[in-house]
């Protein structure tokens, strides 16, 4: 066996009072495609600074192969000192590197090379230091949430091209989809140590809950006392992750009724504060047309009726005009031509992607309660401020922390926190997904599908998309923009293509004349469910419905006081009937949920 190109062991690192690494260990072999996972604020991005060789741990020791070239794309690239985007990129450049592939890097990334780095957007720089960070062909590839900031076409290149480098990568994303695009192996960050698991990203979650619920069992053979707080921040929500019969059974239910409510126009466990009032018609446009200036107009001619409940992604390439059309449809922006028609009553709410409307010098506390006592008000419900951090996987002792040293993660929780808890009955959230990590994306679903209004979001996160949406707004370019029932996967089945990157007057082509790559084909649609399938969908929920009495028995036969004392055998039978049958109801759930999928995408 071939030894590693890098490799870090019992690596020791606190930050502040924070002790983040405790003996992690990370190897790297030629070739390998690793990611990096664990909750936000684990040291996800401690360890990949020490593995690129910024930071210097306590204890512990790195060791790279010599002669092994590494590259390390930050979660926020700094330009600052540059002349050019292209200066940047090639001061990147090693001696007998090729200087023509930065040219064509930034090309294939929709950059020229002459911008000024101080004027760029987020997803220019991302694009940026991504052309620095693959244009010397490193051996090892480090990336720290490569696909924040990039739109889906810029998503679908990257996943080509890192498919084709022969170098090793490691990665830490959100990404549901991209991971399980690229993933071979999995080294899980949880409690400062590391785990591996030598399989892809599909297999993740279901090996993480595996280990979770054998932690907690033993704890309970053991008679050990759990700290409430931490019991629930590090196993309930692993239960989120399996979208149970109710939840997919409801989004079902409002695809159908979405996918009717198009079909009839033609081309149109926690509770958000819902405020009072609220038709049923939330909005409406009529032939509705905008642009600026003397170029072509970003929304041409488009209607739609959106009703309450309905959960609508808004997709497109940047630059295609999506934030146009959300402010059109929300009465922010007046339209050219056409019209929009807003219901009654109504109260909105934005997620900003930014974080920008948090001070950071104010405790997380206080930004849940406006300053205010140690009361939030929920639903119309009195909650102590410490309960409601909890529902978002916040400890108790972070209520006095400061906004500023909260990770990017942190933060966006505590946005979502603070959202859910201001009466609305219309949320519009621009990319909610940024920074989050997988368990908080599960909680954000949950919320979602809990709340009562009416959701519009834009996202370039296919997998959210797919869990969230009821229907999916596209931009067919040109101004042209076609509303398709279902998620992201559900409108690439109906159009025969995902999203593209905007087209310019002319297709652009690198310095050395190379085509852009072709686009990913999209994924063949699938057949009809087979007779045997069918008598599965239709026979699961009873199933899954007495293994779920079942487990309620056995649980409350273990609840009995004293039992572990009084008849040990009998006890570990319990835990054992137990173990047993949530392990065939999960089994259960998961195969509906498959069926259930088949299902929409056959078309019912």
């Amino acid at each position: 066996m071939a030894p590693p190109l890098l490799l870090l062991q019992e690596i020791h690192l606190a930050l502040g009072t924070t002790r983040l690494l405790a003996g992690a260990t990370l190897s790297v072999g030629a070739g390998e495609r690793l990611v990096l996972v664990g909750r936000n604020g684990s040291g996800k991005s401690t360890l990949l600074k020490v593995a690129a060789g910024m930071l210097t741990p306590e204890k512990g020791t790195r060791f790279l192969q010599p002669g092994a070239t590494l590259r390390y794309l930050p979660q926020e690239p700094d330009l600052a000192g540059y002349d050019s985007v292209l200066a940047y990129v090639e001061e990147g450049l090693t001696a007998g590197d090729d200087p023509h592939r930065a040219h064509w890097l930034l090309d294939q990334l929709g950059l020229t090379g002459e911008e000024d780095p101080a004027r760029l957007s987020g997803g220019e720089a991302r694009r940026a230091a991504l052309a620095r960070a693959l244009a010397p062909k490193p051996d090892i590839l480090l990336l720290d949430e490569p696909t924040n900031h990039l739109d889906l076409p810029a998503i679908a290149w990257l996943e080509q091209e890192l498919r084709q480098m022969r170098g090793a990568l490691v990665t830490i994303s959100h990404d549901r989809r991209f991971l399980e695009n690229l993933s071979r192996a999995m080294v899980w960050l949880d409690r400062g140590t590391t785990r591996r698991l030598e399989q892809g990203f599909s297999k993740f979650e279901e090996w993480r809950d595996k280990i979770l619920e054998e932690e907690e069992m033993e704890a309970h053979k053991l008679d050990r006392q759990i700290v409430r707080e931490e019991h629930w921040m590090r196993y309930g929500v692993t239960a989120r992750r399996k979208r149970n019969v109710r939840r997919v059974g409801e989004l079902a239910g409002l695809r159908q009724r979405r996918r009717e409510a198009l079909s009839a126009t033609g081309n149109v466990r926690m509770a958000a504060s819902e405020a009072e009032g609220g038709g049923t018609v939330v909005m409406q446009a009529e032939s509705i047309t905008k642009g600026y200036g003397e170029a072509a107009p970003v929304v041409r001619d488009f209607s739609t009726r959106i009703l309450r409940r309905d959960r609508v992604g808004i997709v497109g390439p940047n630059g295609a005009g999506k934030t146009t059309l959300l402010n059109l449809l929300t009465g922010q922006l007046a339209p050219d031509e056409g019209s929009v028609r807003l219901g009654t009553s109504l109260a909105m709410v934005t997620l900003d992607q930014k974080r920008e409307s948090l001070d950071p010098n104010t405790s997380l506390s206080a930004v849940l309660t406006g300053g205010h006592g140690d009361q939030v008000d929920v639903g119309g419900q009195r909650r102590h401020v410490i309960g409601y951090m909890k529902d978002f996987l916040f400890a108790p002792d972070q209520a006095r922390t400061a906004v500023g040293v909260l990770s990017g993660g942190e933060r966006g929780r505590l946005m979502l926190a603070r959202a859910m808890a201001t009466p609305s009955n219309l949320l519009v959230l621009d990319e909610p997904t940024n920074d989050l990590d997988l368990e908080t994306l599960d909680l954000l679903e949950e919320l979602l599908n809990d709340y009562g209004g009416t959701v519009l979001v834009v996202s370039h996160d296919r997998d959210f998309l797919d869990r969230v949406c009821t229907s999916v707004i596209v931009s067919e370019g040109d101004g042209a923009w076609q509303e398709y029932a279902g998620g992201y996967s559900d409108m690439v089945a109906q159009r025969g293509r995902g999203v593209e990157a905007k087209a310019s007057a002319e297709a652009p082509t690198s310095q050395r004349g190379e085509p852009r790559a072709a686009p990913t084909p999209p994924p063949p649609a699938k057949s009809r469910l087979t007779f045997k399938q069918q008598h599965a969908l239709a026979s699961l929920p009873a199933q899954i419905a007495k293994l779920e009495g079942e487990i309620a028995q056995v649980q409350q036969a273990l609840a009995s006081p004293g039992l572990y004392e009084r008849d040990r055998a009998r006890f570990e039978r319990f835990t054992a009937a137990l173990t047993a049958k949530q392990d065939e109801l999960g089994k259960a759930e998961e195969a509906w949920l498959e069926l259930e999928m088949l299902r929409e995408e056959a078309g019912g």
